[in-house]
């Protein structure tokens, strides 16, 4: 009734059930933002749910969209099946969105080579002696031959862990070799080396950037630098190694989680019918396996965060482990005063990272 209220736009058929179409679910969003969606949400979802309904009213009324236009509001659309740990539908508007790029740059391809036959004979002589810039400096080959695609730029740790990424992102030889290590990335790559050897550097590296300011990126280098790829045949970090005269351990046991990837309500399956429902649990079953999740099995199924002990038992039996986080607060973000969640609840999260960071101080030879 409550609904109908709020949305007199909607007719129950005649088994008094209400069809659920887009236009309906983004207004009952918009209308019942404040009763139920704004303790998981945040203000920038609520601005994508209001201008996906613009769009969803221009599409029914037939009117134009330009390349612009489509591109944004499928890119709206990702984002907020993002919100939602809809991950696989995300996946899917990328695509879209992607092939809406490729087709954009693919026509102003051709405009320009259309202008570039059109022009009167220019003069283009140059001094002499002056080298063209693609001989100071050589673009990579996909950028070169116009195969390099925009919509792949972003990094996506989760991606790269699961093998789907692109191999410039997943073939450590090949993110090395387009990696330029700055100073910043230089002394992280430095730290996590001599933390993950045992000896001196920061057990947990928080990163704070804007986005784009390189956080993902940076991971994926602590990522490969752990990895099974030899130092020695990723470009650049051989040579860093040595300048400061260190090496990585090998059989470093990584665990990545990111936050938009698996949602509050997904659970993993495991053989023999078991399940794993929080973050404490995955964390344990990727650095240790089956026999690590069993150390914290009954927290996992109970939804009661570790303490820092038994998270310090994890790591000791794993050792060197390192621990990427990624997106973290979007999924904390979804269970705040929701109840019943494998996942455990906000309070029980929270409490896990007290008891993670307390007890990756605790172990020499893990990194966060």
């Amino acid at each position: 009734v409550q609904v109908l209220e709020k949305l007199p736009g909607l007719r129950p058929n005649r088994d008094g059930h209400i069809t659920w179409d887009q236009a309906a679910l983004l207004n009952a969003m918009d209308r019942f933002w404040m009763d139920a969606f704004r303790t998981v949400l945040g203000r920038a979802e609520r601005s994508i749910v209001n201008e996906l309904v613009d769009v969803r009213n221009k599409l029914s009324h037939n009117e134009s969209f330009t390349y612009d236009d489509a591109e944004r509001a499928l890119d709206s659309m990702r984002r907020l099946m993002e919100a939602i740990s809809a991950g696989e539908i995300a996946d899917k508007l990328g695509k879209m969105r992607d092939t809406i790029l490729r087709t954009k740059f693919a026509e102003l391809q051709r405009n320009e080579e259309r202008r570039k036959t059109q022009r009167h004979d220019i003069s283009v002589e140059t001094v002499a002696g002056l080298l063209p810039w693609r001989e100071v400096v050589e673009p990579h080959q996909d950028v070169a031959t116009g195969e390099f695609k925009q919509a792949e730029f972003a990094a996506d740790l989760g991606k790269v862990h699961n093998g789907s990424a692109p191999s410039e992102y997943r073939n450590p030889r090949e993110f090395f070799a387009r990696t330029y290590l700055t100073e910043g990335l230089s002394n992280l790559l430095v730290g996590a080396a001599k933390r993950l050897s045992g000896e001196a550097g920061d057990p947990v590296v928080e990163l704070q950037t804007n986005f784009g300011g390189g956080k993902t990126h940076s991971m994926l280098a602590l990522y490969h630098m752990a990895g099974e790829t030899p130092t020695e045949d990723l470009p650049g970090l051989d040579q860093l190694l040595s300048k400061h005269e260190l090496s990585v351990p090998k059989n470093i046991n990584r665990a990545v989680l990111v936050g938009t990837s698996r949602g509050p309500q997904d659970e993993i399956a495991l053989e023999g019918g078991r399940k794993i429902r929080t973050t404490w649990g995955e964390l344990a079953w990727q650095l240790g396996g089956i026999e690590a999740f069993e150390m914290i099995a009954e927290n996992d199924e109970r939804g009661i965060a570790p303490g820092s002990n038994l998270l310090e038992a994890i790591f000791k039996k794993c050792a060197p482990c390192l621990i990427l986080i990624d997106e973290w607060v979007a999924y904390l973000r979804q269970i705040y005063k929701v109840d019943g969640l494998p996942s455990g609840s906000f309070d029980a999260n929270l409490s896990f990272v007290q008891s993670l960071t307390e007890a990756v101080k605790a172990s020499p030879g893990t990194l966060l």
